[in-house]
């Protein structure tokens, strides 16, 4: 988002608001008239976002339309800025007041400013893509004039690209793996599940057709907004290196028996949204309510893909749509559904999407006809980051942590740890310590070679997901939940915690005693309820302060991360509180181990 208004200020007495001025171009009377007019029409129109580029004086379209060498390099460096704050991104809005007036520009003016970005961007090493343009009616000014939002990217270097990661939710059958083979591979499906074949990890999921494991997919866009997965024998290595942004769709399981697996793709891998797929004939059934809590409990942002329309009549997708409405305005949801008809409303979906927790968007679309899938692919181009790039430098700062969440054993490379690097950096080379062990000890290691999206990378940061080699590390001595940190690092093991708890569903009662499985991020182990503070049992919807004790060995856990636990139909979330660390000889040292 950028605005220019600020640097860009002119003085008052600089300031042409004379009689040939657009600001009275006619007259008091008329003046206010039109005003009140726009006024009112930026209040009913979505496009405003929170920072604008201003061209409304004339001495701003002077300037900006032909601006001088020294007011052009301002401008540059000011761009410069805001692409950094966005981790490569920014959107201009050309001819839009900061008040959210819309004036709009005449045909000239807004080439000229077209033409002024232009310039900018390829100063920077960016691109720009005209989003959307819309005519505004300026009173009784018989030119037309035009208001346009231009999005402005870095052209990818060094594999530093932007990456969201998105999870699939969705009831078995609903079309997940299937959509997800016809966004990453350009073609569409042939109704009988031919896209989705290149997803399944297993035989048994082919030879089923669903889903048990975790698989991930990635899209890739360009400086330009253009989808680089679809060209002849494109590799992984060959997308990463063209797209300066990055999809990682993680492709989860609908079938219930398979929740503990889609709990943790949830948990562990830290999606930054996701996209819950139902489909149009069934509508909302099986799991497709139990992911939709998941995700809100775990403050993931989620929108809605309604699959499979080809199958169906307008009435019964309408009416489909139409009980997802209901759903998300209950008072346990408490969003505002969007639905998403034309590439006008995904630009708008997909900023106040992430401005706004309540905004929920809704695609109706067919992975077999093709129906409104280039909305989607709008919508996922112009996605913003949840994170600003302070934040991220923020986590940067700190010692290395990475989450184990995968172990491979790869030939000729040894053992392999895939995951996601929480905060800090981590090098090729660099040493660090992995544990908790069954005895609560950390051992030490030395990370080879680092691969992110199946290709080389040498430097990984905080928030990204890689995989590390580790050489020849025995592999029995790591376990999914493990993290691997800084030798500086004293980290907190602990076989007991609290953490304050809402229990969302028991048959019973909860209560002493109880064993439910807990997952904590990528921690993921059966515990034991060792007490209630305050209370002797818990019915549904009471809510307590518990304390846990893991059953087989001790975790590595942060305070205040969010917990989710279940047991058959128990359900529940919280955070944690308190860590009752276990007893650890007073030398740090002590508790390290050569392997």
């Amino acid at each position: 988002m950028v605005d220019l208004l600020q640097t860009a200020a002119v003085p008052p007495g600089n300031r042409h608001d004379g009689p040939g001025s657009l600001s009275n171009i006619k007259g008091k009377k008329s003046s206010k008239k039109s005003r009140a007019r726009r006024g009112k029409q930026a209040q009913l129109n979505p496009i405003y976002l929170l920072h604008r580029f201003v061209l409304v004086s004339r001495v701003f379209q002077l300037k900006l339309v032909n601006p001088t060498q020294y007011r052009f390099e301002h401008l540059a460096t000011q761009l410069k800025w805001r692409l950094q704050e966005g981790r490569g991104e920014a959107v201009y809005q050309i001819g839009v007041e900061d008040n959210g007036l819309l004036v709009g520009l005449t045909e000239a003016d807004m080439k000229g400013s077209l033409k002024t970005l232009k310039r900018m961007a390829e100063k920077v090493g960016a691109d720009i893509t005209l989003l959307r343009e819309r005519e505004v009616d300026y009173g009784l000014d018989r030119n037309i004039r035009k208001i346009a939002e231009v999005l402005v990217r870095k052209v990818p270097d060094d594999q530093q690209f932007l990456d969201l990661r998105v999870a699939v939710l969705g009831n078995v059958d609903s079309g997940k793996s299937t959509l997800l083979g016809v966004l990453t591979q350009g073609e569409l499906d042939n109704g009988r599940g031919r896209a989705r074949l290149n997803l399944f990890r297993h035989l048994h999921e082919i030879q089923t057709g669903r889903t048990s494991s975790i698989s991930f997919e990635i899209l890739g866009f360009n400086s330009k907004g253009e989808v680089v997965n679809y060209s002849e024998s494109r590799t992984a290595e060959e997308i990463c290196e063209s797209s300066s942004k990055m999809i990682t769709f993680i492709d989860l399981a609908g079938h219930h028996k398979y929740l503990k697996t889609t709990v943790f793709g949830l948990t562990s891998y830290c999606p930054d949204f996701a996209m819950l797929v139902v489909s149009a004939n069934t509508g909302i059934a099986g799991t497709t309510r139990e992911h939709l809590g998941l995700a809100m409990a775990l403050k993931v942002p989620i929108f809605i893909v309604v699959s499979k329309v080809d199958l169906c009549s307008r009435g019964t997708v309408e009416r489909t749509v139409r009980q997802l409405e209901r759903v998300l305005k209950q008072p346990g949801c408490n969003k505002i559904p969007m639905v998403v008809m034309n590439p006008d409303d995904a630009v708008t979906a997909a900023q106040q999407f992430t401005q706004s927790a309540c905004i929920t968007p809704i695609f109706t679309l067919s992975s077999v006809s093709g129906e409104s899938l280039d909305l989607l692919k709008v919508f996922l181009n112009i996605l913003p980051p949840l994170s600003n790039s302070k934040e991220q430098e923020e986590l940067m700062q700190q010692l290395t942590e990475f989450q184990v969440d995968e172990i491979y054993s790869v030939p000729d490379v040894g053992t392999v740890v895939g995951g996601t690097l929480y905060s800090g950096v981590c090098r090729e080379g660099e040493r660090l310590v992995v544990g908790p062990t069954e005895e609560g000890r950390f051992l030490r290691l030395k990370v080879g070679s680092i691969q992110r999206n199946r290709s080389a990378c040498r430097v990984l940061k905080a928030g990204q997901a890689a995989t590390l080699a580790l050489g020849n590390f025995d592999r029995s001595l790591l376990r999914k939940g493990m993290v691997m940190v800084s030798p500086k690092m004293n980290p907190t093991i602990c076989c007991q915690f609290e953490a304050a708890i809402v229990l969302l569903f028991h048959a019973k009662t909860f209560r002493r005693g109880s064993q439910v499985t807990v997952h904590v991020g990528n921690v993921r182990q059966t515990a034991t309820v060792e007490c209630l503070h305050g209370k002797d049992e818990l019915r549904t919807g009471e809510r307590a302060v518990v304390r846990f004790r893991f059953i087989k060995h001790p975790e590595y856990l942060r305070l205040s991360a969010k917990l989710l636990f279940r047991e058959g139909v128990t359900k529940g979330i919280g955070h944690v509180t308190r860590l009752l660390p276990q007893d650890q000889n007073l030398n740090h040292d002590q508790n390290l181990q050569d392997y």
